[in-house]
């Protein structure tokens, strides 16, 4: 053991806003070197990064230090959209509102009003219910998706995986283990559809290279050639998928 003990941070700490105190989360990280305050996409909860010698009153004196930052932010923030009856949300890209079919049981479907031309998003049953139905049509749609995508880019490169698990990950947007357990972010789904393909290409490529060295890069740009634009989009846009959703 070392000479150092670190000591077990709190979960949540608060600072004053004037008109109404915020929990912050801490996060220990051992190889941040300094203390980052973050607002996380879709979750209204902001995250303090400690370094691995970090200590609790430090971070409380950084939180106070950034009220002014915080007040900015979370007022300026862009506000988060329900599952819910007459939301639009993207799916494939393509905005849907969600609508009630009118009947009691069934499944949700895609549709279009004919005299609009809108595009809809059917649930069956009680408006209650719609968040999780909702959930449960996008869930599906991803893993149908992904899977197409994952199969023929490992017939392609002549491998196999394992399993592949959806998750609503804030941090990343897919993952691949040494035994090839596959994992994305079922928001993957609402995003256009080569930018779910880039993904389970970078992932599928990381069966053969667990790395991000050039020959890794060379693998995922031959399964998706539009691998640089799809980055650039989720770096512009894919924070915007975590809006949707939150209870």
């Amino acid at each position: 053991m070392g000479f150092f003990a670190t000591k077990v941070l709190p979960e949540f700490i608060e600072v004053d806003l004037g008109h109404k105190s915020l929990q912050i989360r801490l996060k220990r990280n051992s190889r941040a070197k300094r203390y980052i305050l973050r607002i996380p996409p879709g979750d209204p909860t902001p995250v303090i990064t400690v370094p691995a010698r970090g200590n609790l009153k430090t971070a409380q004196d950084f939180a106070n230090r950034q009220v002014g930052w915080l007040k900015q932010r979370l007022g300026s923030r862009p506000d988060t959209i329900k599952f819910e009856e007459h939301a639009r949300i993207p799916i494939r890209g393509v905005l849907h509102t969600l609508r009630s079919s009118g009947k009691l049981r069934g499944l949700a479907q895609l549709d279009m009003e004919e005299e609009t031309e809108e595009l809809l998003l059917l649930l069956p049953g009680e408006t209650q219910s719609f968040h999780r139905k909702t959930k449960d049509f996008l869930r599906k749609l991803a893993k149908d998706d992904i899977e197409g995508h994952v199969r023929h880019f490992t017939k392609q490169l002549g491998r196999n995986y394992h399993s592949i698990t959806l998750r609503d990950t804030k941090s990343r947007w897919g993952s691949c283990s040494h035994d090839g357990k596959l994992s994305f972010s079922w928001r993957l789904v609402m995003a256009p559809p080569d930018i779910l393909e880039y993904v389970a290409a970078h992932e599928v490529a990381h069966l053969v290279k667990l790395d991000h060295s050039p020959e890794f890069w060379r693998i995922c740009e031959e399964l998706a050639p539009h691998t640089k634009q799809a980055q650039r989009w989720l770096k512009e846009h894919g924070s915007q998928l975590h809006l949707y959703g939150q209870e």
